[in-house]
């Protein structure tokens, strides 16, 4: 559905699928539509895939689809005219209408709660984007380096706006600029939920200041600290802390206090618990999570032992959204953390 609006939109764009190493036709399928160019890369990068659909285009301005969303007509006109009149303008984020109903998607109310854009008349600076509703300008989204190949797909985009910052660019929300986007149904696409935690993590490990970095780790895990994804996202996010910590290049203090007033596209304060309490209440979360690790000791001594009914007991409580491992890396993600950004 979305190459078939895509080649029919007035502006008549030239069309490029980065296919992200997909097994079952879909890049011999795109290949067969009048003007589409399709990229095949052969493995999955994840929202870098986008990166090489820039490096190939050959347009001023670069404008992000996924595979269940498409731009109004008119949109992209509206957007390369805004965008050639605003030479500081890197990023364009548009207003998003969920199909069926052409229902206003929540983030269009965050993202037009930015300031009143000097770079953009009529426009709103921001600090975060949904990728499916951005158009770059395609110098400015090379020179910041694209989404950051680690991060794969959700919540990639908010270390993108931050990098198009330090790189002298604005990110601006244009509510005339409308894409839709048509949601599938059903459960999140596996790991999706996980794979947020982390990203909002090394983001912030990446690019926020010492405080800023406590700060939004304490919003992040305090959000939704009893939900398992909470826990392996910290998990994995741990886990890549030596090659954060590498490559830890923090934004400018303006920027962090941009941050501080909810600039990224949400209100400030949205932690239910202050940063401190987060993590000085990270022990008592570690000690409910020991307690489902139970089973653990109940597999070993089933194994000492040659007790099958107890091995499979511990099987059984061990069993769930990787809880073990989580537990394994909790306390030291923690204590990694907060001696990383105090030191």
């Amino acid at each position: 559905m979305t190459l078939g609006i895509l080649t029919a939109l007035p502006e008549r764009p030239p069309v490029i699928v980065a296919d992200n190493g997909s097994s079952d036709g879909t890049a011999a399928a795109a290949a067969r539509w009048p003007g589409v160019r399709v990229i095949a890369l052969g493995y999955n990068a994840g929202a870098a895939a986008r990166t090489a659909g820039v490096q190939a285009a050959r347009t001023p301005y670069v404008a992000f689809s996924d595979d269940d969303s498409w731009w109004e007509p008119g949109a992209l006109a509206h957007a390369a005219s805004a965008l050639a009149a605003a030479p500081q303008v890197g990023l364009l984020a548009g207003r998003i209408l969920v199909q069926p109903g052409n229902r206003e998607d929540p983030v269009n109310r965050l993202l037009a709660a930015g300031p009143p854009s000097a770079a953009l008349p009529g426009g709103h600076d921001i600090l975060g984007f949904l990728a499916c509703a951005a158009i770059v300008r395609r110098t400015a989204y090379l020179e910041a380096g694209g989404f950051h190949p680690r991060l794969g797909i959700g919540g990639e985009e908010d270390m993108l706006a931050l990098d198009l910052r330090t790189a002298g660019w604005h990110c601006c929300h244009l509510p005339e600029v409308i894409a839709h986007h048509r949601p599938a149904h059903g459960d999140p696409r596996p790991g999706r939920a996980r794979r947020e935690v982390r990203n909002a993590l090394w983001t912030a490990w990446l690019r926020r200041r010492p405080a800023g970095a406590l700060r939004r780790t304490g919003e992040v895990l305090g959000r939704d600290w009893r939900h398992g994804p909470t826990w392996s996202g910290l998990a994995q996010a741990a886990a890549g802390l030596p090659w954060v910590l590498a490559q830890r290049s923090p934004v400018d203090p303006a920027t962090e206090a941009l941050l501080r007033t909810g600039l990224n596209g949400g209100p400030p304060g949205r932690a239910q618990v202050s940063t401190r309490r987060s993590l000085m209440s990270l022990g008592d979360k570690i000690g409910n999570k020991a307690e489902e690790l139970k089973g653990k000791g109940k597999e070993e001594i089933g194994d000492a032992t040659d007790d099958e009914s107890l091995q499979a007991e511990g099987k059984g409580d061990q069993a769930g959204a990787g809880v073990k491992q989580a537990g394994e890396h909790v306390k030291d993600a923690a204590g990694d953390v907060k001696k990383a950004f105090t030191d």
